[in-house]
């Protein structure tokens, strides 16, 4: 006799692990308050979409914060694993120029999702749609509509509190530390940033883009592009030094970065470069020298003194440590992810409820953070195969 499985929840991590859990030992069910299922990974498909990074997995998994929750799923479950398993369902992909992958030219996201339901179909998991959880009755099943739903394993893939446009409210939250499941709130990340610009330099570069540069917090370098908002800075350069920048909020109002306005090269090359030009005004150095955009080199002087913009060893400095004062994030609204959910020591190493046996917990309900160019999604998707061969495992030994 098979067991039963209810997948609550349909988005990545619920399909990947209804994907790997075995038919012929499980009945899977996904239950999806949408009408349809996977809306949120179509959202990922907006502006290019990004399924994984290709890096060296020891560097990927570095990404995680923090790294050793996942690092067993990310393990099991590989960036390469991914591709690979997309290939088996007919979905090409390549490697860009930044290392993201995406789908081959001319494959849309909604053909990637019909491919995965497609293929969870023909393996006889069932979708239930307008299905929304609301509670657990009083022998711990959950509530379903105005029903409990009884199975063997039960698994919760409800997701964050970000778009909340696709279903993910983060409204079980409450609901969740109600009934003795330890949770933090949910806190933006992958956002933007806010900062105090003086009036005529916004005026004069709002929308500019501060290309090719890094920019550190703490102990974080994160290498890009970022693009000068009315409010502050977005983009992937700051992106991935959230979990830093709300640290430094937890024991501040404020958190700084650093900007480094040449990544590729030393402080010495610097240096030498604006002492070798053979241009006498500084200005026209940074211009020519060292290719300064013009929204950089209005930034140096409006931080600088006149002596310091004309001292080479101080102005070098600035150049390869530019400070800014970050006074606030945009809202979960605005946000591409959440940090917050359900805590990670309120689950075992497989995502198992402490306080629920047999109820799991996968994907972004979970308590942790990844910056984008395809973490997120690799991560849930590694979750989702990961706790499939577990249960696969746990029913083969019984």
């Amino acid at each position: 006799m098979r067991k039963t499985v209810a997948i609550i929840g349909g988005g990545p991590s619920a399909f990947m692990l209804a994907a790997f859990l075995n038919p012929e030992q499980f009945a899977v069910t996904i239950y999806e308050k949408n009408k349809t299922a996977g809306r949120k990974f179509l959202v990922a498909g907006k502006g290019g979409f990004n399924l994984t990074h290709s890096e060296p997995l020891d560097q990927l998994i570095e990404r995680y914060t923090p790294n050793d929750f996942l690092a067993p799923a990310l393990l099991h479950f590989t960036n390469t694993d991914f591709r690979n398993w997309l290939e088996q369902l007919g979905i090409s992909t390549y490697v860009g120029s930044s290392k993201r992958v995406y789908p081959v030219k001319g494959i849309k996201p909604i053909e990637v999702l019909n491919a995965i339901i497609k293929h969870l179909e023909n393996q006889g998991v069932k979708f239930k749609y307008k299905h929304t959880f609301h509670n657990w009755d009083e022998n711990g099943n959950p509530i379903i509509n105005e029903g409990s739903i009884v199975a063997d394993v039960v698994v919760y893939s409800f997701g964050g509190a970000s778009w909340k446009v696709t279903g993910s409210t983060g409204d079980w939250l409450e609901t969740f530390a109600n009934n003795g499941i330890a949770t933090t709130s949910f806190k933006a990340s992958n956002c933007a940033y806010h900062t105090t610009w003086k009036t005529d330099f916004i005026n004069n570069h709002e929308g500019s883009p501060l290309k090719n540069i890094a920019i550190s917090c703490d102990d974080q370098l994160q290498k890009g592009e970022a693009v000068i908002t009315r409010s502050g800075l977005e983009g992937n350069a700051i992106y991935g030094l959230s979990p830093q920048i709300r640290k430094q909020f937890e024991v501040s109002s404020k958190a700084i970065i650093y900007i480094d306005f040449k990544p590729m090269l030393t402080l010495e090359k610097v240096i030498e470069k604006l002492e070798q030009s053979i241009y006498s005004n500084t200005t026209r150095i940074l211009k020519k020298e060292l290719k300064l955009s013009a929204a950089q080199l209005d930034l140096l002087k409006l931080h600088l003194t006149k002596e310091e913009y004309l001292t080479t060893k101080t102005l070098a400095h600035f150049i390869k440590n530019f400070p800014l004062e970050i006074t606030d994030s945009s809202t979960i609204d605005e946000a591409i992810s959440t940090v917050g959910g359900v805590l990670r020591n309120a689950v075992t190493p497989t995502f198992e409820l402490k306080n629920k046996p047999n109820h799991y917990c996968i994907g972004e309900m979970l308590d942790w953070d990844a910056p984008t160019g395809g973490y997120l999604l690799q991560a849930c998707m590694s979750m989702g195969a990961y706790l499939g061969s577990v249960l696969n495992e746990e029913t083969s030994n019984n």
